[in-house]
């Protein structure tokens, strides 16, 4: 694994591929006619809700895990996740027969709280978002020795992620964009790397959410690139700062990263669940929601959908439904 900070290379990503082929899910690439009439574009969703555990998050996590020594197991993998993450490390953990320990924000929906127990990790819920649980994991880790396993800033993390791209691309030659939702930016990071070094031409475009836009306004130049807080639907990309590794590949090969509302995703979450059938979290909703509200041109384009995730508590489907027909996302929709 490369040590540089500037890039990912794709050896990496073919490397994390063929490691994680026995275990996940070659997840499809959906198409529907409805969205496309809506977008006026060949939209393919890339549907990681469907992957082992319910998210993406399990392609980083178990290229790490299984690419540990035997020393690093030794005492068992410690993380912090906002859920989907910690799943990822909880199944990846067990299936290597280590003991886990993953730190949970106390507002992370309780089906990724218990999904993790049942995957075997022991879990502790702490703090308002993701940055309070990182940081009493890396207390925890001092004392335990156990080994960290981040969820976005490691270059064998964001390999494993990549390998969405090299699926996407094996699975249509055709993509010319491909829109991806921004936590930490493990996820684009990934994507973006292996995207541009095999086709500089396919444009690679980011969405956060307006209620936690720190690498949206480290990749504009807008100063807060630490939030002080974060707050929204989407918890899965609600992060306070840019990864240290992830940023530096995020602005050399990302062509684009917009925001979009809790009202915006909300309204691609109903659209999903009411017209595919699928329900999807917020996160997930997000790259969807980008295109939906018109925030990302895609007129007459080939673009891929990456849908991180579909760990969502069941009971919110009601306030979602709310903020979806809030006067300012009909609006948006219908101007479509």
């Amino acid at each position: 694994m490369t040590e540089r900070g500037d890039y990912l290379q794709t050896k990496d990503v073919i490397s994390a591929f063929e490691n994680l082929l026995p275990i996940i899910h070659r997840t499809p690439l959906n198409q529907s006619s409805t969205f496309n009439d809506m977008a006026g574009a060949q939209l393919y969703f890339k549907m990681e809700n469907l992957q082992r555990t319910g998210s993406f998050k399990i392609r980083g996590a178990l290229n790490k895990i299984t690419n540990l020594s035997k020393y690093a197991k030794r005492n068992g993998v410690i993380a912090a996740s906002a859920g989907n993450h910690a799943q990822g490390v909880a199944f990846s953990a067990t299936k290597q027969g280590i003991k886990s320990k993953i730190y949970m924000p106390e507002k992370t929906p309780m089906a990724k709280v218990i999904a993790t127990k049942a995957y075997g990790a022991e879990v502790v819920l702490t703090g308002e978002s993701f940055q309070e649980a990182y940081e009493a994991a890396l207390e925890d880790q001092k004392i335990s020795g156990a080994t960290f396993i981040h969820p976005y800033d490691d270059y064998e993390v964001m390999a494993g992620q990549g390998t969405i791209a090299l699926e996407m691309i094996q699975q249509c030659s055709d993509l010319n964009t491909i829109v991806v939702p921004i936590g930490g930016g493990g996820l684009i990071a990934g994507v973006a790397s292996l995207v541009k070094n095999f086709d500089p031409t396919i444009k690679v475009v980011g969405v956060q959410s307006t209620g936690a836009p720190a690498t949206y306004n480290r990749f504009k130049g807008l100063g807060n690139h630490r939030l002080d807080n974060v707050t929204g639907i989407a918890d899965g990309i609600l992060v306070k700062e840019s990864g240290r590794l992830t940023f530096p590949l995020i602005n050399h090969y990302v062509d684009e990263i917009v925001t979009v509302s809790d009202e915006e995703i909300a309204s691609a979450i109903i659209l999903m669940l009411e017209r595919e059938k699928m329900f999807v979290e917020g996160a997930g909703a997000a790259a969807f929601a980008a295109i939906l509200s018109g925030k990302v041109n895609v007129a007459g384009k080939h673009v891929g959908v990456i849908v991180s995730g579909g760990n969502a508590d069941i009971e919110k489907i009601p306030y979602f439904k709310r903020l979806a027909m809030s006067e300012k996302a009909k609006r948006k929709i219908v101007s479509l």
